[in-house]
């Protein structure tokens, strides 16, 4: 596998979105073993965008273990500063479970914007959580479902 190229405005983009991540892996004085570059991988799919810290002072073996964790995962190499690198690889699609078909609908959350009589001010923002037997009025209120009305008669049968 080669590392992805990125363009320039998608690699500052990744690099905003690493800013606030702490490192998933940390790489010791024994390099880049089969284990670590086993670790890196599994984080990379589970993440997407990772920091790994290198705690070797050689530059160059850093920068050395950079390509090859780029190359050898095909991640796209975002930044190298100090004894940080950031790279990111798509994230696999998850394969779904047979039974999620069964399934109905799980709770919504709803922003509702409230605004007040006076113009100049902002807007309330509310959020509210909507489940499946229950709708939002346009008043904003969360009414539930009725229950379903039995005839008289056919009660009477039984």
């Amino acid at each position: 596998m080669s590392a992805i190229e990125l363009s320039i405005a998608e690699r500052k983009v990744h690099r905003a979105e690493a800013h606030h991540l702490d490192p998933v892996v940390m790489i010791g004085n024994d390099g880049l073993t089969p284990a670590v570059q086993k670790e890196v991988d599994a984080a990379l799919n589970a993440h997407g965008l990772i920091k790994v810290r290198v705690l070797g002072d050689d530059r160059a073996a850093r920068e050395a273990i950079y390509l090859q964790l780029t190359d050898q995962l095909g991640a796209a190499p975002i930044q190298h500063i100090g004894k940080l690198l950031v790279m990111w690889r798509p994230k696999p699609p998850k394969a779904r479970a047979e039974a999620d078909e069964d399934r109905k609908a799980g709770p919504r959350d709803i922003k509702v914007l409230k605004y007040s009589k006076r113009g100049g001010q902002r807007p309330e923002v509310k959020t509210l959580r909507v489940l499946g037997n229950q709708r939002l009025t346009p008043g904003g209120q969360v009414k539930r479902a009725k229950p379903k009305q039995k005839s008289v008669k056919k009660g009477r049968l039984t």
